[in-house]
């Protein structure tokens, strides 16, 4: 499919900002082979400082700005609101809300050639407003597998259009970025595009949600060399949390782990006559260190001293976690007392990416006497610092610690994460503990978090070697009934073995 030649010259010069591609969308698809050992990255989380408010502009997912009442949630407005200003925001508005979705929700699922939803929908007698359009469209988002993706995105748009046409209600653009999403994760490529072009010919504000959703996109389906090129030629970036436009695509670039695009981006932008700023080099710095070229790495450090900068948040974030890959401590350790020097109080954010290096180096002893260097600076340890401590624990074998740090972890008040969860359940599984491995994934899910598929193949992977192939199918089965992963089964059941 020849998708680029949908972006007609209206989105390509209507899109002119970038910034973190969500995650939510992207992680979607399952990576095979980023897997280590059977562990996700880590490191995953600690990009988190990347998606700091100086870096994201997400107004219409942060809840903050959903009580303004003087929100616009027009097509001209900055505000991308959810709720519609004509509506009240009290308790009684929020269960009417909910209690519509669920009414629209369920005349949906009907939808068929002898149910006419629209009529039905008519006589629902429900008043439309922005967090009704959001939460139909996000339960329908909830609800897309492998099997319904082609009815998800009739059923989204279907009620889009319906919304659209009721009195005292105009679709704000974060409605508009609800549906790309459907679109996007249903792979209807070209009916997201058109309603992106939709959205600019309306005179709506294409914000930096709608170029993630895009170049997330675009980037899953091999196009995003051609459609970065593209935006750099219509020169209309124009991003406030930026100090230009190369920024922003780097940055989105990094996200997307499209190192070799980086450095041909970096070069267009010297050759435009754009210098680089501290986010540049925090960048470009993180990109010769994913692709394991320090020289290079500490080069631009280097180059980046010498033309006035200094490092801010990042720029340690990112040296403590080179340095604690790279087995040095004491040199760690300088650079936190450095810092405190400059200004810079090292959060729970730098422990943990010096802990994690530390772990991924097999120098557990530092992790640990950095732990509590951490604590005793009165930082808190949060969920991902004790998972980065777990999984070092079990990666070395040592069990019995890391379910003392899980137990300490619980009894904090920390919830484990998805991770937490997988490096537990491998443990468990290590030491021969299948019955409580498989508990484990009990408990994971009865406490809300889901597990991925990263979980089931570490699972099942271990039932397999131990010889244990009833439970390893049943864990599979399991996994299909809920409509997860669906389309990963095969795989799932011809894995490696550990």
């Amino acid at each position: 499919m020849c998708a680029v030649s949908l972006l007609s010259p209206r989105i390509l010069k209507g899109l002119y900002c970038v910034c973190v591609v969500s995650r939510a969308l992207c992680s979607q698809t399952f990576d095979w082979n980023n897997v280590e050992n059977g562990f996700g990255r880590i490191e995953d989380f600690l990009d988190e400082p990347w998606k700091s408010s100086s870096f994201e502009h997400n107004v219409e997912e942060k809840t903050s700005n959903l009580c303004d009442p003087h929100g616009s949630s027009g097509p001209n407005g900055d505000y991308d609101g959810l709720y519609h200003r004509n509506f009240p925001l009290g308790e009684n508005f929020i269960d009417e809300v909910k209690s519509d979705c669920i009414r629209v929700l369920e005349i949906l699922r009907q939808d068929g050639p002898e149910f006419d939803a629209k009529l039905a929908l008519n006589s629902l007698g429900v008043r439309v407003s922005g967090p009704l359009v959001r939460d139909v469209l996000f339960g329908i988002l909830k609800m897309i597998n492998y099997e319904n993706k082609n009815r998800c995105a009739k059923l989204g748009y279907k009620f889009f259009l319906w919304s659209g046409e009721r009195e005292n209600y105009i679709h704000a653009a974060s409605a508009y970025h609800m549906m790309m999403k459907i679109f996007a994760e249903t792979e209807e490529f070209k009916a997201m595009w058109r309603l992106v072009d939709e959205m600019i010919v309306k005179g709506y504000p294409t914000t930096a949600r709608t170029f993630n959703i895009l170049i997330c996109t675009c980037g899953r389906a091999g196009l995003a060399r051609k459609v970065v090129e593209r935006f750099i030629k219509s020169k209309t970036f124009n991003y406030r949390p930026f100090k230009h436009s190369y920024n922003a695509i780097l940055h989105s670039l990094l996200t997307l782990k499209e190192y070799r695009l980086i450095e041909w981006v970096y070069q267009t932008m010297l050759a435009e006559g754009h210098f680089p700023d501290v986010m540049t080099y925090n960048i470009l710095m993180c990109t010769k260190f994913r692709l394991g070229k320090l020289n290079q790495f500490y080069r631009l450090l280097d180059e980046m001293g010498r033309c006035g900068f200094s490092p801010d948040f990042h720029t340690f974030n990112l040296q403590l976690h080179v340095l604690g890959k790279g087995d040095k401590p004491l040199a760690a350790l300088k650079l936190l007392n450095f810092m405190k020097e400059a200004g810079v109080d090292p959060s729970v954010l730098h422990f943990t990416s010096l802990i994690d290096g530390l772990s991924r180096a097999g120098n557990l002893d530092a992790c640990r006497y950095f732990f509590d260097e951490m604590t005793k600076h009165g930082c808190v340890p949060d969920a991902v610092c004790y998972t980065v401590m777990i999984t070092g624990y079990v990666v070395a074998g040592e069990f019995d610690k890391s379910q003392g740090m899980y137990k300490e972890m619980i009894s904090k008040g920390q919830l484990p994460n998805v991770f937490t969860y997988n490096s537990m359940i491998r443990g468990l599984c290590m030491a021969k503990k299948f019955e409580e491995a498989q508990l484990m994934l009990k408990e994971m899910e009865s406490k809300g978090c889901n597990p991925n598929f990263l979980v089931y193949t570490t699972l099942v992977g271990y039932l397999r070697n131990a010889g244990k192939l009833s439970q390893a199918h049943e864990v599979i089965r399991q996994m299909v009934s809920k409509g997860q992963y669906v389309h990963l089964q095969a795989k799932l059941r011809r894995s490696r073995r550990h």
